[in-house]
Formats: structure tokens, sequence, C-alpha cells
């Protein structure tokens, strides 16, 4: 099991990254959450991260914290979901958010997430309840840290980048569009997503 990463950022075109460990190149998926806080393309990250093994591929997710990956590995304990719709509710919310909805029974809000009907969202709210880890000291959300590509990112066009990520997360292209409309002033992908998923949370 490969349990975290610490190497150089060599790519990121979301929801994809690629680091540099000792010269061997790891491919993970990573949600919106933790792609908006990485750093700049050739510079040092460290990724927690979690292998799920197919009949046909082996898959790496990153994770910037441990708590979040600790909440993907729960969800997917969840029947019916699985890593794509994981990561896509962790795209679209952080940590605290999600466990207020649990808390809360907000069905409402988790189905504005790309995949969330509201049969699954109650049963997210009843199963995560038991499942949903406790953290005593809970580390700063990261939905207020700014975001936006660095220097050294190897996007060439962040609008397409960014409609290309919303629509692997699960959303209709359309849908993606929609979300992006307005957003072009944002100037990097990572950015224009940020501010998507927000307005799509806030709708």
């Amino acid at each position: 099991m490969i349990g975290r990463l610490r190497g150089t950022l060599l790519d990121k075109q979301p929801p994809w990254l690629v680091v540099d460990v000792a010269g061997v190149g790891y491919e993970l998926e990573a949600s919106m959450t933790t792609l908006v806080a990485l750093p700049a393309v050739g510079e040092a990250v460290s990724l927690y991260t979690h292998l799920s093994v197919r009949d046909d591929a082996h898959l790496l997710y990153g994770f910037l914290r441990d708590q979040e990956r600790t909440l993907f590995r729960a969800l997917i304990k969840v029947n019916g979901v699985g890593p794509k719709l994981a990561l896509a509710i962790l795209s679209g919310m952080d940590e605290a958010a999600f466990r207020r909805c649990v808390l809360d029974d907000d069905v409402k809000s988790l189905t504005r997430l790309p995949g969330v009907g509201k049969k699954t969202a109650e049963r997210l709210i009843i199963e995560m309840r038991d499942r949903f880890p406790h953290w005593e000291s809970p580390e700063p959300s990261l939905s207020g840290l700014e975001g936006g590509s660095q220097p050294g990112s190897s996007e060439q066009d962040p609008l397409a980048d960014a409609e290309a990520a919303l629509v692997s997360l699960g959303y209709k292209p359309t849908e993606a569009a929609r979300m992006l409309s307005g957003l072009e002033g944002e100037g990097s992908t990572e950015a224009m997503i940020k501010a998507a998923l927000s307005r799509r949370m806030a709708g």
C-alpha cells in the first residue's frame, strides 16, 4: 500500500497531477479541494494517498490532508459510492461542510453535487452518521484558501481545462459551461473551478 508521497510536482491537469519521487512519476487523481491548494509546478509537494486496486488498473488518489483522505475512505464504504463520486463530493465541499450536511440532515445541499440524487443523499446522511470521523481539533478549511494556477503551470486553455475537469466530476457539458459562464476573468483553471463549484453550491 502506498500511503504517502513526497516529491516534486511535475504537472497538474485537473483532476490529474503527476508527482516525481526519486525519478519515478506517480500519476494521481485528486479532488478540486486539494488541487486548488497545491503549490506551483516544479515545487515540492507532500500528499497522503489511497491506492485502489482493480482487475484492470491500479489507481492512486492524492490528498493534501489526512482528514480528506479519511473522509474519502469512509465515503467509498457507503453503498453506491465509488471513488469517482467520493472525489466529486470532496470537490464540492470540504470535510467541515460535509459534516454539517450530515449532522443537519441537509439533503438539499448534497443533491447539488454531481451524481448525488435524493436517495443517495439520504443514504449518505444515514450511513455517515456512524462512519464519519470525529476530530477533536479540525484543521482549517481549505475553502478560504486562495485558488489559482501558479507560475510554471502547463495549462494551455484554462477555460477548456476547467470545463473538462467539471465534466470529469460528473457534471454534464452544458451544466459545466453554465457554471463557468462569466468566469473567464478568473484566469487560472483552478480558480475558475473553485469559483464555479462555489457558485453551484450557493445556487
